[in-house]
């Protein structure tokens, strides 16, 4: 089918757009009142995610109430190591937990290559069902979260501020490590590839906490592995997110991908330098600034837009937009995007 608004499609392979298209990390969520009144309707997060027709829903609320250019697939990093055989809870005002964490090798030996027809067919089911209800109206975007990043929950089994035992785990056993990374990525490989026969037309790669790492460690534990998810979902553009991981923009560059998002710390024109002028860049107004009045908003949204230029950029956010943000302030964010003049 072809797509009436193919933006995001040829901004991220590096076409001349008529406007820089628009969308937000975290925009099918807790934002939107029509989004929390179905959450409030159910027993919990993971059922919304894992019941096809409301991740559906969910996923295209912003896509009618925002206009954004572009509907992201409602789903959960995490569900890559439940399908791996260690499942999560997801608490409220908390966040995810794991009862069960990956300590020793034996652990490792114990979890499995995830099959996503048999464990994930919850996502791609909600994929096709979104592909169908979107009827071509904007692209659908897939994703999972990078290697490191499901690494570091499996090994601590929470956020926690530092992800010290999941750092300890990578300077102590290093062959573990080694070991369910490799695994985390085949599962991964899997499941993108996955979603990408039910419909998505781009995939984006979360590592949230890249952040933490050293870049020796970056360079060692979480690259390589990205790299060769890269290499092998190599159907549909590709954008890598690495929140905090400016020290390594170069290398990213490199990658077999077609965008990289910036996060609200990375200057745009040093990025642009070290990246490379043939990577469309993604992001990356901090978050935190669509809680001031709209002026400010307009005049900090118009500035990013003429840095970035006129090509090969997709606007975004730096990181998911926070729940308590008034939804005004982000369709006028988006609006002053649209409108936005070179």
């Amino acid at each position: 089918m072809k797509l009436q608004n193919d933006l995001l499609l040829r901004a991220a392979q590096g076409e001349n757009v008529e406007r820089t298209p628009v969308w937000l990390m975290r925009q099918a969520g807790r934002i939107l009142p029509e989004y929390r009144a179905i959450r409030n309707s159910i027993s919990g997060f993971k059922e919304l995610v894992e019941t096809p027709e409301l991740a559906c829903e969910v996923t295209i609320q912003p896509v009618d109430i925002l206009e954004v250019d572009a509907a992201i697939i409602f789903s959960d990093i995490l569900v890559i190591p439940e399908a791996m055989g260690l499942p999560y809870q997801l608490i409220e005002k908390q966040g995810p937990y794991f009862e069960n964490t990956v300590k020793t090798l034996s652990d490792v030996e114990q979890l499995r290559i995830a099959d996503p027809e048999e464990s994930l067919k919850y996502v791609t089911d909600a994929i096709r069902l979104t592909k169908n209800e979107l009827n071509g109206r904007v692209p659908l975007i897939g994703f999972a979260g990078a290697p490191w990043t499901i690494f570091s929950y499996m090994i601590e089994g929470q956020g926690t501020k530092t992800f010290a035992k999941a750092k300890k785990m990578l300077y102590t056993n290093p062959e573990l490590s080694h070991r369910l990374l490799g695994m985390i990525t085949e599962s991964t490989i899997a499941y993108l590839k996955a979603q990408v026969a039910a419909g998505v037309d781009l995939i984006q790669l979360f590592d949230s906490w890249a952040g933490v790492l050293s870049r020796e460690q970056y360079l060692e534990f979480a690259l390589p592995y990205i790299s060769k998810i890269c290499d092998a979902v190599d159907t549909v553009p590709k954008t890598v997110f690495a929140k905090g991981a400016y020290y390594v923009r170069k290398e990213l560059g490199m990658l077999n991908c077609q965008a990289i998002g910036l996060d609200w710390n990375m200057d745009i024109e040093e990025s642009r330098a070290l990246i490379g002028q043939n990577m469309t860049l993604q992001g990356n107004l901090d978050p935190c600034l669509l809680y001031s009045d709209k002026s400010t908003i307009k005049a900090a949204t118009k500035k990013m837009l003429n840095t970035f230029g006129a090509t090969k950029h997709i606007a975004n956010l730096g990181h998911g937009l926070y729940p308590d943000t008034n939804p005004d302030h982000v369709k006028y964010f988006i609006e002053t995007v649209k409108e936005h003049k070179f």
